[in-house]
């Protein structure tokens, strides 16, 4: 059964309205406390989380871009890509080149003689192991052939123990049978393959032809090349030799890509400072004036500047050293970065080559960059560490709730026992006094009659 209580039976004095009032002043001010900071606190961690979430996601966009290819100020070509196929790296200058080929680099092929029974004839037939040598280019590589291998038996072992040094092994099979071809993917002059040993596979042995070098011509000039893939002739250009032939190379700047890398490492910027700069602002005007969660924060004044001294300083020792150079400036009002396109077009029409270089390696802007955040970023960052404090602190918020609930329920129960108790005397006196003056009023009524 429902129980209620009534309140100033004896005194006639509401007495919960005067609990309720009191309990009321005093939770009023911390409550408010707490409420507020728990707020603020929840505002906080989602500001500190939104700015962390931008620069891991600032961090990941300019380490893609942290590579020669995307900053290449240059592309080469060629006029026929079914003889020669071109790259560059940063290193290239522009220029254009006449190329003829007229061989290409080969590997060397052994073959064994014919062994009638197919891939299932056997190889040794003796009742103890033999040994194949293969030789090249005077290093020598030994296989082990058990007695009774077969030519397939043999070839999986010479793939298996040889593979990682360019060699392998195959069976080529015709009407009169068998026979082991062993292959070598080192090309170049010098690098034939000899067979040795006690094996019946170094037998009869037929080489085929000898390995030899690339041969082809870059304006005229005679050159060779032990490999199909020519590193070294042109600086910074590399050359894959399909086939005999000519093409004409050409080392041109390639402005597309470049700005493009450009324009990315722009928007990564722009986005990391404003989402800085949402959290950050102070909006309205004179006392109508709000800080956002995190304004007057050290920790964002000191990640904003560390960015920024990064933009300003020098890279490299050539005529494009700077952002401002090739048409990148910083807008005052906003603190957000701008690409002029007049600007850009005259800085990579005279400088293309140099503009990788400020932005990649070493001493480029990305890597600098990179480390100027390194403290803030990371499960271990400053960024990170403010939100594990800003929890902890939201912890002892809720901590502070309970135990001021726990105080403002003993308090009640305290104020709610001592005005029950007042309003039990009062009616104690009240009946007190009644029965008093009922006595006086009874002997008065006596001593009139």
């Amino acid at each position: 059964m429902a129980s209620s209580t009534v309140s100033g039976i004896g005194s006639g004095v509401d007495t919960q309205s005067i609990v309720k009032a009191l309990i009321a002043a005093e939770k009023a001010p911390k409550q408010t406390q707490i409420t507020a900071q728990q707020a603020t606190t929840t505002t906080q961690i989602s500001a500190v989380g939104s700015i962390k979430n931008a620069l891991d996601t600032y961090r990941s966009a300019i380490a893609k871009l942290n590579t020669a290819s995307a900053f290449t100020g240059l592309s080469g070509t060629s006029s026929d890509e079914k003889v020669v196929k071109t790259t560059v790296n940063a290193t290239a200058s522009a220029g254009k080149y006449a190329l003829e080929v007229t061989q290409l680099a080969t590997s060397s092929k052994v073959s064994s003689d014919i062994f009638l029974g197919g891939a299932s004839a056997t190889v040794n037939s003796s009742s103890e192991s033999q040994t194949l040598k293969i030789s090249q280019s005077g290093t020598d590589y030994n296989v082990s052939i058990a007695a009774g291998a077969t030519l397939q038996q043999t070839r999986d072992a010479i793939n298996t123990q040889l593979n990682s040094k360019g060699l392998s092994a195959n069976i080529i099979t015709d009407a009169k049978g068998a026979r082991m071809v062993i292959s070598s993917s080192t090309t170049g002059a010098g690098t034939d393959i000899t067979l040795g040993g006690d094996s019946a596979l170094a037998v009869n042995a037929t080489a085929g032809p000898a390995a030899q070098n690339a041969k082809y011509t870059i304006d005229d000039i005679a050159l060779e090349s032990t490999s199909n893939t020519v590193t070294s002739a042109i600086s910074g250009v590399n050359f894959e030799l399909l086939t005999a032939g000519k093409s004409t190379i050409t080392v041109g700047a390639n402005t597309d890509t470049l700005k493009t890398s450009v324009q990315s490492f722009v928007t990564a910027y722009n986005a990391l400072i404003t989402a800085i700069t949402s959290q950050t602002k102070v909006s309205g005007v004179g006392d109508a004036t709000k800080g956002a969660a995190l304004t007057g924060d050290a920790s964002m004044r000191s990640l904003i500047t560390s960015v920024r001294n990064e933009l300003v300083k020098s890279t490299g020792s050539g005529s494009m050293t700077m952002l401002s150079q090739m048409g990148i400036n910083t807008v005052q009002t906003t603190g957000l970065l701008e690409l002029d396109s007049a600007k850009w077009d005259k800085a990579v029409a005279k400088n293309a080559g140099e503009i990788a270089k400020v932005f990649t390696g070493d001493d480029g802007l990305i890597k600098r960059m990179t480390k100027a955040t390194d403290a803030y970023a990371g499960t271990a960052g400053i960024l990170a560490s403010r939100t594990t404090s800003l929890n902890d602190k939201l912890t002892d918020l809720t901590d502070q709730q309970e135990a001021l609930d726990r105080r403002i329920e003993s308090l009640t129960t305290t104020l709610s026992a001592k005005y029950n108790a007042m309003d039990t005397l009062v009616a104690q006196l009240n009946a007190t006094s009644s029965s008093v003056m009922t006595t006086l009023n009874a002997m008065n009524n006596r001593k009139d009659d």
